[in-house]
Order: C-alpha cells, then structure tokens, then sequence
C-alpha cells in the first residue's frame, strides 16, 4: 500500500475514532439524570461530581505525550480509546458521592489522554493529505455524541437500568474502537529522540494558540450549560423551548463543522478563524440585544457555527509547532479544557454580580478576540511550511477536496 493509500485509510479511521470517542460522551451525559437519582445527589453534589471528569483530563493530558513515545501513535490511541470506553461503564456503578467523583476523575483523565493522542494522529493524517481534515474529524466526534445520545434517551425513556445500559454501552464502543484503530498510522519516535517528561507543562509555543482555544471553548461552555437559562430567564422562553437550546447549539455546531474542512481549504486557518470569530461575535450580540427566543435562538446558533472550526484548527496549528507535537497538542488542550473547566461557574458568578446579560457580554468580546488572536495560528503555519511540505496552507486552496 503507497503512502497516499495509507493516509487515505487512515483518514477514514481516525474519523471513526473521533465518533466513538464522542459517543462515549453522548452516551453518559443522557443518563446522568439516573445517577443524580439513583444516588440521591442534590444539585450542589451532582455540580461537585461532574467537576471532577475536567479535573482528571487536565492532570493527565501532559502525560499523554509519554505514552505515545514510550508505545507509538497506533498502539498509543487503540489502548487509551480503550480505556475511555471502558471508562463508561463506571459512573452508573458508584454507590455513593466519593466513588461516584473518583470515577468520574479517571473517566476524565482516560478521555483526555485518548483525546491527545487521536489529535496527534488526526493532525499527521491532515499532513500527509496536504489538506485540511481536522474539523470534519471534530464534526465526527458531535456527530457520534448526538447519535449516541439519542440511543441513551430511548433507554431512559424505556427505563431501562443505567448500570446495564452503560456497561453493554461500553462494551460494544469498546471492540468497535479497538477495530478501527488497525488502519492508523504507527508513528514512532526516532531512535535518537530523549522522551518526554512524564509529567510536562504546556510548551510556550502552545501558549497562544491555546488561548485561541480558550476563548472559542468559553463560549461553548457558556452557550452550552447556560443558553437554556438565558432563554427562560431573561427572553421568557417556555421549558420546551429553553430545553431544546443544547440540541440546537449541538447541531448547529456539528453540521458547521462538518463543513467545516471546505471553508478552511479556501480562506486559510488565519481567515477562517477571523471569519468564524466574526459570526460568533454577531451571535453574542444578537443574543446579549435580545429581548424575546425568537433572536436569542438565532444569536446562539451563529455562536455555535462560529467557533466550530477554531478548536480543531488550534490542534492542528499545535501538531505543526515545537519538536514534540503530542506535547504541544496537550498543552493546548489543557488550556482548552481548563476553559471549559471555568466557564460555567464564571459565567454563574458574573451574572450574580450583574445579569446574564452581563455574562454574555463577556462571551460576545472572548469572540471578538479570536478576531485578533487569529494570528497565532499564522506563525505555526509558516513555521511548518518551511520544513513540510504537506501542511495546509494559509492561502486559499486552488484544489478540490
């Protein structure tokens, strides 16, 4: 098989693995309703569990860097997929508040090793194709978390017992993940090259393209566990309606990233960040200016479409920067996580303090940064054309996909 086959193959695979990935997501989060009752959590205690999968993925995405070194790109990603989707199956078992948060910490430090190390791969896929593929491969990871939580709402509806559901879940996510990853490219370090440290803080080359990524993932956050409030509290949304609002942020977002691949072969990851940037920031406006659901609505759907691209494209710029690309890719999404990590409670603070409104102003001007901030992924870009010539370029592509 030539190379060009084998990155094809691969391109394929990797998209794969992000749809499982993210349907270990979907299928969790449809269930968490079964947990907080089955272990009688209050509010406040369910908020302290479900703090703890952000915790665990932020200490140990530096460690990822390792295990791709020690074991190769393939083997790497097959094993930490693994113990995602295995992971799944360990929330529904906690009998109490204290096993209950410990599981979810290693449920969020097996996604967000697995999470690294999948980038790394999709990012040197995208460079042995020579075009853009990172934000389909994002759009796979929606795509698989919006089916798979579908399947979650029709056993919840049925009743049926999480504890079942989520290990028979787990198990069939398992073979399917371990399946597709035989067609990855195995990357390995060159014989000469010193391993990582087991435990690295992110390089200063991630710095700014991480916070690129801390704005954009801000705003998701903020869009996605306070839209529904925003549109019941302050537009006077029915339940109906301020409850659809995930579901209409996480389509909007999926399908925009999907696309997404075709806007950045044409304008470039500069411009299209600036532009992506651009709509997010006329979404923040509409929904900060809005004084009933039917232009707050559309306000978070442009948020959504506009920051869909910018996480994906941010690895990428990682993965062509520094000497470790795994290291840079989880220095990134560290910061990434770390946002999404805060961005509920600040968004909760600023509006006691203000109004929701308040809050979302805040939003619509982290938008209006990734404006400006675009430039950093200029820098990596350049960096990497001179010494590859299958990265994706910052002008327009002149070719079809």
């Amino acid at each position: 098989m030539d190379s060009d086959q084998q990155a094809r193959r691969a391109r394929v695979r990797i998209a794969l693995v992000f749809a499982v990935h993210g349907s270990v997501t979907g299928s969790f989060v449809t269930r968490i309703p079964w947990i907080q009752d089955h272990l009688d959590l209050s509010a406040g205690q369910l908020g302290l569990a479900l703090v703890a999968p952000a915790i665990g993925a932020s200490l140990a995405m530096p460690l990822a860097g390792r295990v791709v070194h020690r074991y190769g790109e393939r083997a790497a990603v097959r094993g930490l997929l693994t113990l995602w989707c295995l992971a799944l199956a360990l929330p529904a078992l906690a009998p109490n508040l204290a096993v209950l948060w410990l599981s979810l910490l290693a449920y969020g430090a097996a996604a967000g090793m697995a999470d690294v190390a999948m980038n790394a791969q999709g990012v040197e896929v995208e460079q042995r194709l020579g075009r853009s593929i990172m934000s389909g491969l994002h759009g796979m990871w929606s795509a698989g978390g919006l089916i798979a939580s579908g399947f979650g709402v029709l056993a919840a509806h049925q009743q049926l017992d999480a504890r079942a559901q989520l290990a028979a879940t787990a198990a069939v996510l398992t073979v399917l993940g371990w399946s597709v990853c035989g067609g990855l490219i195995d990357i390995r370090p060159a014989e000469d090259e010193d391993a990582p440290p087991r435990f690295a803080l992110p390089p200063r080359s991630a710095l700014a393209i991480g916070l690129v990524g801390f704005c954009a993932v801000f705003a998701e956050g903020a869009s996605m566990d306070w839209g529904g409030v925003y549109l019941r509290d302050v537009t006077g949304a029915s339940p109906t309606v301020a409850a659809a609002s995930f579901t209409a942020f996480a389509a909007t977002m999926t399908a925009a990233r999907l696309a997404g691949d075709l806007v950045v072969r044409r304008l470039g990851p500069v411009r299209a960040v600036r532009v992506s940037g651009g709509v997010a920031t006329l979404g923040g406006l509409l929904v900060v200016l809005a004084d009933s659901p039917h232009l707050a609505i559309p306000g978070f759907a442009l948020i959504g479409i506009g920051i869909a691209v910018v996480v994906p494209l941010a690895f990428a710029a990682a993965g062509r920067t520094g000497s470790n690309p795994s290291r840079s890719i989880a220095g990134v999404a560290t910061i990434t996580y770390t946002s999404g990590l805060i961005a509920p409670a600040v968004i909760g603070l600023i509006a006691q303090t203000t109004s929701l409104t308040g809050s979302f102003t805040v939003v619509t001007a982290l938008t209006a940064a990734l404006v400006l901030s675009a430039g950093a992924l200029r820098q990596t870009t350049s960096t990497s054309a001179s010494t590859s010539t299958s990265a994706p370029s910052e002008e327009p592509a002149t070719s079809g996909a």
